[in-house]
């Protein structure tokens, strides 16, 4: 080829190409420690605005949380050991998003969306801002459709409702995520979907809890996503609102979605080592001033929407470990006060074998019985005045030396529908079961058996309504209600099997 037709070549090449250029706003690393940096020439920066660091060994995200007049400050969103001082930083323009849709559903995640099961990519349907303004008072109705625990004490005292926020409150160990996994399993076949969030648990603890959910048949309907203690307190940090996005892209969809936060306590303390390390003020028990809000903005994002608005709904179950059954400490306040009730569980009645270890006294649902169906309003009505009676009673009965019959009375009922209520774990037990059971409790065809035999009454029992009359499980499960002629046909089932076995 000569010179001349190489040129001309050349020549076309240069016109035809499109030259684009781009400003970059790039900062520089001042200070690296403990997964915190700050930067120094970012004046664009945006709060919560994800951020790319240039390091010789490739680039790690960030997310910006302090913006001060000189400088930004930001948590690193991976390996901080990677980043050295001097190392670039360049703005995104975009809020931290988490990668939402069907596909997530079965698998363990991390903060950020990517699997942590080993079983291969996942195909995000659309992104989720990691932060979202709760809905309004206008897009949102009153919450009035149950959510079925499966949990006979908390379905008959403390119903919780779809898109209501009930606290889980108590010491270690006394049952707490018990009975956020019992809730998750019962909503295995119902169609609605369920979030966990592990915030700074053991590994091997996880892992557990995801065992004992796929055993049973509901990891297909759930999304597990795990910050682990071992990970950087970043993560414990946007774990719950990461969760809450996922959560949210159902219920834009008009689904319906549980979370469960276990817990928050231990985000609190992430996002005070956070603020410690980014020179926050310390204020009370050394959180910093905002941790009310840190709360109260993920919680307030749980609602059930107005049908003109999707129907959908987002029912959180937070979880908050007491110390030494402390409920008037500074987290477990600022919780309860955002929270539409609380389920608050007592080491005492743990030690004593009553489990779930529930404190009648001090657990409340602020929705109460709209959360219920008809049939559970007609029996539980009694059940919850029954047994705070009675635990009156039993404190009083400890001193006094002779009672009398209706004071008796009321202590044999108790100490019955105590026995009754008590339930082991991944046990749920299906509404219309719990109906005929607790009817049986309040309406005094217990009185007379002995309470050593209860549990093994209501196993008998539930066999036998099944095999004799399983018409009146089917149509309370069907119409949600205890008319009176399956009511009377319920009376006559429990004095029959009453008759053949006691």
């Amino acid at each position: 080829m000569d010179t001349k037709k190489l040129i001309d070549e050349l020549k076309k090449e240069i016109e035809g190409a499109k030259l684009t250029a781009r400003a970059e706003e790039v900062g520089k690393i001042l200070l690296v420690k403990d997964g915190v940096i700050r930067i120094s020439g970012l004046y664009n920066t945006g709060a919560l605005e994800m951020l790319t660091v240039r390091t010789h060994d490739g680039e790690v995200a960030a997310m910006a949380l302090n913006l001060d007049a000189d400088e930004v400050g930001a948590i690193v969103l991976g390996d901080w050991e990677k980043i050295s001082e001097g190392d670039e930083v360049v703005g995104t323009g975009k809020i931290l998003s988490v990668p939402v849709g069907d596909a997530f559903l079965g698998r363990v995640v991390n903060p950020l969306g990517e699997p942590l099961d080993g079983k291969g990519p996942i195909r995000a349907e659309k992104y989720n801002a990691l932060e979202r303004i709760a809905p309004g008072v206008v897009t949102r109705k009153s919450v009035d459709t149950p959510l079925a625990t499966g949990i006979k004490a908390i379905d008959g005292m403390i119903p919780i409702g779809r898109g209501q926020r009930e606290l889980i409150i108590g010491d270690r160990q006394t049952g707490k995520t018990a009975i956020a996994t019992d809730a998750i399993l019962s909503q295995k076949d119902t169609g609605v979907r369920s979030i966990y969030v592990a915030i700074g648990q053991k590994l091997s603890r996880v892992v557990k809890i995801v065992t004992d959910l796929e055993k049973r048949g509901a990891m297909k309907n759930a999304i597990v996503v795990v910050a682990s203690a071992s990970d950087p307190a970043a993560y414990s940090y946007i774990a719950p609102y990461a969760g809450c996005a996922m959560g949210e892209y159902f219920m834009d969809k008009g689904q319906d979605a549980l979370i469960v936060y276990d817990d928050l306590t231990r985000h609190a303390w992430a996002y005070r080592q956070v603020s410690l390390l980014l020179e926050r003020a310390p204020g009370r028990e050394a959180y910093p001033g905002d941790v009310f809000y840190l709360h109260s903005r993920l919680l307030e994002r749980a609602a059930k929407l107005s049908p003109e608005y999707g129907g959908g709904s987002l029912t959180a179950l937070p979880i908050i470990e007491t110390q030494a059954g402390d409920i008037s400490a500074y987290i477990p306040t600022n919780v309860i006060s955002i929270t539409d009730g609380q389920i608050y569980l007592e080491p005492e009645l743990f030690y004593q074998g009553t489990r779930p270890a529930l404190n009648v006294g001090l657990s409340v649902s602020r929705v109460g019985s709209a959360a219920q169906t008809k049939a559970m309003k007609k029996v539980a009505g009694r059940l919850r005045l029954d047994l705070a009676q009675y635990r009156e009673l039993a404190v009083f009965a400890q001193f006094a030396q002779d009672l009398d019959e209706a004071t008796k009375k009321q202590l044999e009922r108790g100490k019955r529908l105590t026995e009754l209520l008590k339930q082991g774990q991944y046990a749920p037990v299906p509404t219309e079961e719990e109906v005929a059971v607790l009817y049986a409790g309040v309406s005094g065809y217990l009185d007379e058996i002995p309470v050593e035999k209860m549990q093994k009454w209501e196993s008998g029992f539930l066999e036998y309504i099944k095999r004799q009359n399983a018409k009146i499980l089917s149509t309370i499960r069907e119409t949600k209600n205890l008319d009176e002629e399956t009511e009377n046909a319920l009376k006559a089932t429990i004095e029959e099997y009453n008759k053949l076995n006691v």
